[in-house]
C-alpha cells in the first residue's frame, strides 16, 4: 500500500494589493517562496515511523490553481498552515471522490476537528507520533475511526523516530529543518505553535539531535539547519550542552527563540563558535504598552522592554544577526506604531526586521477573546491568517489605516535604502566577520 505525505506549502497573502506590492517589497516576496522551500518536518517524522510494508512518498503542493492530477496513493496524509487549509480540504475531496482515504492532523486539526472531519476520513488531534500507529493498523483493517485524540498521554522526544530526510531533494530547499524540543514555557495570546498540540515543554535528547543533523549531512553535505523550535534556548544549561554538541558538525544554523538568550555572554560565544548565523526573536513591539497583556502568565515580555535594545546589540556584537518581529494591531496600538517601529529599528541596529499584523488563529487565547468581544471580521476566513491580511478590528485604529501603515512601513524598511542602514549598523555592532548564511541570505520576514 502506498501513502503519500502531501504538504500544502507556499503561503502568500490573499489580498490582490499586498500580492501586487509584493513585487516590490522583498521581505513579503522572501518569505512567501521560502516558507515554501520548508519542507514539512511533521509529515517525515512519522514517514520515519511509518513500517516498510507501506511504500512513502513526500510530496508538496504550493498552487492547487496549478494542480492538473494528484500523485497516486491508497491513504494521503496532509499537513497544512491555517491560511491553506481550504485548500487542503479541496486536495482530501479530490482523493475521496475516487476512493483513497485522507488523513489531516497538526495546529488547525487539532484545534478544530469537526470541521476537518467534515473534510477528511480521519483527524489526528494533538501530538501525532501517539496516534499514527493506529491510524494505519486501522486503514489497513478498513476502520478508519474519524477522530485521533491522545487523551492527555504525552510523546517522549527520547523516542522520536528519525524523520524520513531521505525522501527530500535538498536542491530544492534553502534550509532543513530539526526539532529540539516542544512546547514553550511562556504562553503568548496570539501564539499557534506547538503548545497547542502538548501541554508540557519538553526536550530532545541531544545525541537524537546529532543524529537527525548527520542524517541531513548524509544527503547535503554542507547544510544550513533550522532548529523548528518554539524557543530554542530557554533552559540556558540544556542550551550549552546542545550548541557545544552542534560545534563539531561544522553545519550553519538558524532558530527562534526569546530576548533572554543575549542575557548569558557564555552561552553567545558558543552559539557563534558552533555555526550559529541568526536568531529570530519575538519583539513584538517597539514600545511597552503594546507589550502589556501579550505573555498571559506573568506579563513576562513587557518586563524585558526596557532592555531590548542593550541586549540586541550584544547578541549582535557576538556576529549573530537579529531579526526582530513585531506584530501590527495589538491592542496598546495607535498608528503612532507604524513611526515607532521605524525608529526602534534605526536607534537599535536590528539587521534583520519582520512585520505582520495581529492573527487570530483557532486554538489561541487571542482567537477566543476576539471572538468574544466582537472583533473578528469573519470568524472563519482561515484564508486570512497569512500574517499579512487583516482579519480583526483593531482596538485603536481602523481596518484601512492598519492595512495601509503595513503596506508603507515594509516600503519603508525592505527598500535598498533601509537595508543599507541595517547593514551599516550590524556592521558597526558586530566584532567579528559577517557571517554566511547558506545557500542564500535569510531576510526580514523569512520565517515565522
Amino acid at each position: 500500500m502506498k501513502v503519500a505525505m502531501i504538504a500544502m506549502s507556499g503561503v502568500r497573502a490573499f489580498s490582490e494589493e499586498l500580492n501586487r506590492i509584493g513585487m516590490s517589497l522583498p521581505g513579503f516576496v522572501e518569505r512567501g517562496r521560502t516558507i515554501a522551500s520548508l519542507p514539512s518536518l511533521g509529515l517525515l517524522t512519522l514517514a520515519g515511523m511509518t513500517p516498510d510494508r507501506f511504500e512513502v512518498e513526500y510530496h508538496e503542493i504550493a498552487d492547487l490553481r496549478q494542480l492538473d492530477t494528484l500523485p497516486p496513493c491508497d491513504l494521503a496524509a496532509i499537513s497544512t498552515f491555517t491560511a491553506q487549509v481550504k485548500d487542503a480540504y479541496e486536495v482530501s475531496r479530490r482523493y475521496r471522490a475516487v476512493g483513497t482515504k485522507t488523513v489531516i492532523g497538526g495546529l488547525h486539526a487539532t484545534a478544530l476537528p469537526e470541521e476537518a472531519l467534515c473534510h477528511f476520513d480521519a483527524v489526528v488531534v494533538g501530538e501525532g507520533e501517539l496516534s499514527w500507529p493506529s491510524v494505519l493498523a486501522d486503514f489497513e483493517a478498513g476502520r478508519l475511526q474519524g477522530v485521533y485524540h491522545a487523551h492527555g498521554r504525552e510523546f517522549n522526544l527520547a523516542d522520536a523516530p528519525m524523520p524520513r530526510f531521505d525522501l527530500l531533494d535538498p536542491e530544492k530547499y534553502n534550509r532543513l529543518t530539526v526539532q529540539t524540543q516542544r512546547g514553550c514555557p511562556w504562553r503568548c495570546d496570539f501564539c499557534a505553535s506547538s503548545i497547542t498540540l502538548t501541554r508540557r515543554y519538553k526536550l530532545k535528547p541531544v545525541p537524537k539531535v546529532i543524529e537527525e543533523i548527520r542524517a541531513i549531512k548524509r544527503i547535503w553535505s554542507r547544510p544550513f539547519i533550522e532548529f523548528a523550535d518554539d524557543n530554542s534556548f530557554v533552559n540556558k544549561k540544556r542550551s550549552k550542552e546542545l550548541v557545544r554538541a552542534v560545534a563539531g558538525e561544522n553545519v550553519r544554523w538558524f532558530t527562534e527563540t526569546d530576548i533572554s538568550v543575549g542575557d548569558d555572554p557564555e552561552l553567545l560565544d558558543l552559539m557563534r563558535e558552533s555555526g550559529c548565523a541568526q536568531v529570530l526573536i519575538g519583539l513584538e513591539s517597539p514600545t511597552s504598552d503594546g507589550l502589556d497583556g501579550v505573555e498571559l502568565n506573568r506579563n513576562w515580555k513587557r518586563g524585558r522592554f526596557d532592555r531590548y535594545r542593550e541586549t540586541i546589540e550584544r547578541i549582535q556584537s557576538h556576529g549573530i544577526v537579529v531579526t526582530g518581529c513585531f506584530v501590527l494591531g495589538l491592542d496598546g496600538h495607535t498608528p503612532q506604531v507604524f513611526e515607532d517601529v521605524r525608529r526602534f529599528v534605526a536607534e537599535s541596529g536590528l539587521r534583520e526586521v519582520q512585520i505582520s499584523v495581529l492573527t487570530a488563529y483557532p486554538g489561541t487565547p487571542l482567537y477566543e477573546r476576539l471572538r468574544s468581544e466582537g472583533r473578528l471580521l469573519d470568524e472563519t476566513a482561515w484564508e486570512k491568517c497569512t500574517l499579512f491580511d487583516v482579519n480583526v478590528q483593531p482596538l485603536h485604529m481602523s481596518v484601512p489605516e492598519l492595512e495601509r501603515g503595513l503596506i508603507e512601513l515594509g516600503q519603508q524598511l525592505y527598500s535598498a535604502e533601509g537595508k543599507r542602514a541595517r547593514i551599516g549598523a550590524f556592521r558597526r555592532q558586530n566584532r567579528l566577520a559577517v557571517p554566511t548564511l547558506g545557500k542564500e541570505t535569510i531576510h526580514a520576514g523569512d520565517v515565522g
